[in-house]
C-alpha cells in the first residue's frame, strides 16, 4: 500500500504574504486566506517575513500572559507516562506506540498494565514531585483485539475505559497524583463518566483533512477514530461536559496549508464557545522507525516556526501553546527552542524524570535543568503547573467534579500553577506493590 504524501501546492506570492504581514501587523484580524498565506512566511534576518511574524505572535504571547498575571513566564508539567496499553484499533502510518498482542506475547507483556504496575510506577512518581499522571493508550483494543476483550472480562472490567477509570480513582486516591486522560475517541457519556476521576482530559484532533482518512494509503485510512468529524464531536461534547481539555494538531503527516488552518480555526471556534480549551499542542512530525512514514521527511523547522505563530495569532493570547520540547533538537545549547520560543510557544507541555516518552521512544526529555536555562536564555523563567490550566484550576467548583477538587487544591499554589516542591499525598492507604 502506497503512502506517499500528496504533491505540494502553489505556496503564496510574496505578495500575498506582505499583504497577510500588514493586516497582523496592524493587529487585525485575520481571514482563512491570509493566514494560510503566513505559513509560508520564511526568513530569520532582520526585516524578513518570519522574522516579523514571529515579533507579532511574540507580542500576541505576551500580552496574554501579562493579562494573565504571569508576565515572562511559559510552563510545563511534571508527570510521569503511564502506557495503560499499546494495543489500539486504528492504524495510523506514523505510529510507534502500538503494538499486536503477538509482539506484547514475545516480550512477555500483557495485554494491559495491572494495578500493581501502574501503583508502582506513579508511586515512584509521586517521590520525584510528579503531579501529573498522564493515561495513554490505544483506541478501543477490545474492538479489534479479542485478547483485549478477553484480558478486560477475566479482571472484571466491561471495556478499556471501565478499567480506566479504575485506575484513575486508584491512582489519585493512593499517590495523590492527577490523572490526565487520554484514552482517545470518547462519547458524550463516556466523558460524563470519566469527568469525576480526572483532572483534565485531552486527545489531538490532529487534521480537519478528510483526505486524509479517506484515501486509500493516506496516514489515517483505515482508522476509524480519526475520522476528522468524529474527532470534532469530542471537542464538542467534552466543551459541554465542562472538562478541562487539551487538544492540537499534528503537522506535516500529508496535510495541506488550508488543512492547518482549518484544523487551527476549528480548536479556535470550540474554545471559545465553551472555554474547555485553554492549552493547544502545535506538534511536529518526526519520521520513526517500523512505521510506513519512516521514509518521509520531518517537517521543516521554519515551517514549524511560521505554523506555531500563525497558531498564536488564530488562538489569540489567552490559551497557551505548547511545544514538545523533545521534537525539536536539544544538542544545540536551546537553539531550536528559543525559536519556538520567539513563535509565541508559552508552555512546553508535559516532562518526565522518571519515564520516557512512549509516544516518541527515540526523543528523550530535555533535562528540567537545561529546559530552565534555555528558557531564561530567552527571557523566560520556567514554572511548573498542574495537569489543567491555572484557570481552570482557580473555578474548581466549575471546571472540576467535587471529588477531584480536593487534590487539586492540596498541588496549587494561589496562583492556580503548581507548587514547586510539594509532593503528592494519597488520601487512602497505601497499598504495597506486589
Amino acid at each position: 500500500m502506497s503512502t506517499a504524501l500528496p504533491g505540494p501546492t502553489s505556496p503564496p506570492s510574496g505578495h500575498a504574504v506582505e499583504a497577510a504581514l500588514r493586516v497582523a501587523e496592524a493587529g487585525g484580524p485575520l481571514d482563512p486566506r491570509e493566514a494560510e498565506a503566513l505559513l509560508a512566511a520564511r526568513g530569520l534576518c532582520d526585516g524578513d517575513p518570519l522574522d516579523r511574524l514571529l515579533r507579532v505572535a511574540s507580542a500576541v504571547r505576551d500580552a496574554g500572559l501579562a493579562a494573565a498575571g504571569r508576565p515572562g513566564v511559559v510552563t510545563y508539567s511534571r508527570k510521569v507516562f503511564v502506557p495503560i496499553t499499546t494495543l489500539c484499533r486504528d492504524r495510523c502510518h506514523y505510529c510507534t506506540f502500538v503494538d499486536t498482542p503477538l509482539q506484547l506475547a514475545r516480550a512477555g507483556r500483557t495485554p494491559f498494565m495491572t494495578e500493581d504496575e501502574v501503583l508502582a510506577l506513579t508511586r515512584d512518581g509521586a517521590a520525584l514531585e510528579c503531579k501529573e499522571a498522564l493515561f495513554t493508550l490505544g483506541d478501543r483494543p477490545e474492538a479489534r483485539w479479542p485478547e483485549a476483550r478477553q484480558w478486560l472480562e477475566a479482571h472484571g472490567f466491561a471495556s478499556t475505559l471501565d478499567y480506566v477509570r479504575h485506575l484513575a480513582v486508584l491512582v489519585r486516591e493512593e499517590t495523590g497524583m492527577l490523572p490526565h486522560l487520554n484514552p482517545g475517541v470518547m462519547t458524550a457519556d463516556e466523558l460524563a463518566d470519566l469527568r469525576p476521576v480526572a483532572a483534565s482530559m485531552g486527545m489531538m484532533l490532529e487534521t480537519t483533512s478528510r483526505e486524509l482518512f479517506e484515501r486509500r494509503g493516506a496516514v489515517h485510512f483505515g482508522s476509524p477514530d480519526k475520522d476528522p468529524a468524529v474527532r470534532l464531536q469530542v471537542l464538542e461534547d467534552a466543551g459541554v461536559a465542562v472538562v478541562p481539555f487539551t487538544t492540537g494538531v499534528l503537522l506535516g503527516i500529508g496535510e495541506t496549508p488550508a488543512d492547518r488552518i482549518e484544523s487551527l480555526l476549528a480548536i479556535a471556534d470550540v474554545a471559545r464557545r465553551h472555554g474547555h480549551v485553554r492549552e493547544v499542542i502545535v506538534q511536529n512530525f518526526r519520521a520513526k522507525p517500523r512505521t510506513a512514514m519512516r521514509g518521509e521527511p520531518d517537517l521543516a523547522l521554519q515551517e514549524y516556526a511560521a505554523a506555531l505563530a500563525v497558531a498564536r495569532l488564530l488562538l489569540g493570547p489567552d490559551l497557551r501553546v505548547q511545544a514538545p520540547p523533545n521534537l525539536s533538537a536539544t544538542d544545540d545549547d536551546g537553539a531550536e527552542l528559543a525559536l519556538l520560543l520567539r513563535a509565541g510557544v508559552d508552555d512546553w507541555g508535559g516532562v518526565s524524570p522518571l519515564t520516557p516518552d512512549h509516544v516518541n521512544p527515540e526523543r528523550p526529555w530535555p533535562h528540567l535543568a537545561d529546559l530552565a536555562r534555555w528558557s531564561a536564555k530567552s527571557g523566560f523563567e520556567l514554572r511548573e503547573r498542574l495537569a489543567l490550566q491555572p484557570e481552570h484550576a482557580l473555578d474548581a467548583q466549575r471546571w472540576l467534579d467535587p471529588a477531584v477538587a480536593p487534590a487539586v487544591a492540596a498541588l496549587a499554589g494561589p496562583d492556580g500553577l503548581a507548587v514547586q516542591g510539594r509532593r503528592p499525598v494519597g488520601l487512602a492507604p497505601r497499598r504495597p506493590a506486589a
